[in-house]
């Protein structure tokens, strides 16, 4: 989708902080981290949000759960704990509608998240 933001990252038009990519998923660094870890770990495919899955995409979400317990034993909170975050939809806080998932980490998380 030629005005997605993250596919602009997945094609390479668009700079990011890439700390894992395969050929099915790219996790990056997020541009305003809300904990001392914050990544984004989406699909190379365009999926808009995680409402919009299908039975087709089951191997999709494999790999991203996946590259997330990969990255949070490179990223160092694998032991300590860590949170994956899925907004879907404007009135959840989703503002770039490429499927994304936010793992959080290195510190205490509160509940319920504000």
């Amino acid at each position: 989708m030629s005005d997605c933001l993250f596919c602009g990252i997945v094609n390479g038009s668009i700079k990011a902080d890439v700390v894992y990519r395969d050929e099915t998923v790219i996790a990056f660094k997020d541009i305003v981290p809300r904990a001392p870890v914050h990544v984004l770990i989406i699909p190379t495919a365009h999926i808009a949000m995680l409402s919009d899955l299908t039975p087709n995409d089951d191997k999709i979400v494999a790999a991203v759960f996946r590259a997330t317990g990969k990255l949070a034993e490179q990223l160092g909170v694998a032991k300590s704990g860590y949170r994956i975050v899925v907004n879907c939809g404007a009135d959840a806080g989703q503002t770039v509608f490429h499927l994304h998932y936010h793992l959080l980490g290195g510190r205490q998380m509160g509940w319920p998240p504000g």
